[in-house]
């Protein structure tokens, strides 16, 4: 697909310049950022340990939404400068081949799709914190990175991807190597024509110094806006007003639309106090608390211009039995907060 084609066709609709909103313009212009017209409402879809029947893709048309976000895994152990990726251990969905059969089920089923790649790092769980000492062991992982990446660039254009994220939450290879990431964007512009992202942690996404180079300010929203057990839905927006005024002083900055690559809440207390001040073992039910903070959430986010709308975190392949009245898991699956989505996707 081209690029000026990503801008004037929509399905089957040709749409002309002047007739679309302000993150497209009149002309084409080669930095700009390549952006879709309507707002995303996708979901990021767990990577299962096998292939599973096409049907149960379909149940994401439940909550209306419109994007699937396909999330490839590799493994690193901490301040080891190493990228696994396809390895015969993994499982199927976390491979390429995985990818590329989940790709098509998505589509199938009528989706747009985005690749977002995940590093599991043994011993901190998330890339956050991997850190390395040497300029040596930082271009070993950069050119283990860069392999890892390029491949999911390889699969996105091959199979007409609609955006590829280029990595998840390193906090500390962002804010240390911000030349490596350049020089990947322009490598993957290369080999992928789409538009391009990258998901900060919430924490994180003010560090980094090449929104501009992308086509989507991305964030994995896990903001802790509020400490009570179950706040009312005004209590939660007025803790997301401050970081909304942030994200759109970037947005203006940059001229680049913000998404969440990740966002969602536990069915648990206190799930908008920051996920990793919960104690896993103590966790107390609290569906309620989940509707609420997706409902805060979309009022506050959903109806701003210059916000491109998310993934919610996240989706399991099989339907009937994922989720639930007593599952305390981020997945809306099967529980109140599932029509509190719809809703809002189906607008």
């Amino acid at each position: 697909m081209t690029q000026m084609s990503r801008f004037l066709v929509l399905g089957s609709f040709v749409i002309l310049p002047l007739m679309i909103p302000f993150i497209l313009w009149d002309e084409f212009v080669e930095d700009e950022p390549k952006v879709v017209v309507e707002k995303i409402d996708g979901v990021n879809f767990v990577s299962p340990p096998q292939d599973f029947p096409d049907h149960w893709m379909d149940s994401i048309h439940q909550i209306n939404a419109d994007w699937v976000s396909i999330v490839p895994y590799a493994f690193s152990r901490g301040h080891v400068p190493e990228v696994m990726f396809d390895h015969g251990r993994q499982w199927w969905g976390e491979r390429s081949e995985g990818t590329i059969e989940l790709i098509k089920k998505a589509q199938a089923a009528g989706f747009k799709t985005m690749i977002k790649p995940h590093v599991w790092v043994r011993g901190d769980g998330w890339p956050g914190d991997f850190d390395l000492e040497t300029e040596q062991e930082w271009s070993t992982w950069e050119k283990a990175y860069e392999e890892y990446i390029l491949t999911n660039a390889r699969i996105a254009d091959s199979m007409n991807v609609d955006m590829l994220c280029i990595g998840t939450e390193y906090r500390q290879a962002v804010k240390k190597r911000p030349e490596f990431w350049s020089q990947l964007i322009s490598k993957c512009r290369e080999i992928y024509d789409g538009p391009l992202t990258y998901a900060s942690n919430w924490d994180n996404y003010e560090n980094v110094t090449f929104w501009s180079e992308l086509d989507y300010i991305g964030v994995d929203a896990y903001f802790p806006v509020c400490d009570l057990q179950t706040p009312k839905p005004e209590t939660l927006k007025a803790g997301w007003r401050p970081v909304k005024a942030k994200m759109q002083d970037l947005s203006e900055q940059h001229n680049r639309p913000i998404i969440f690559t990740e966002y969602g809440y536990r069915s648990a207390d206190f799930t908008a106090a920051g996920h990793w001040e919960l104690d896993q073992q103590e966790l107390t039910l609290n569906l309620e608390g989940q509707a609420i903070g997706y409902q805060a959430l979309y009022e506050e986010f959903w109806t701003e211009d210059w916000f491109g709308g998310g993934f919610l975190w996240k989706w399991h392949p099989d339907p009937s039995n994922s989720g639930g009245s007593a599952n305390t898991r981020y997945t809306p699956q099967n529980k109140p907060a599932m029509e509190v989505i719809s809703k809002w996707y189906g607008q």
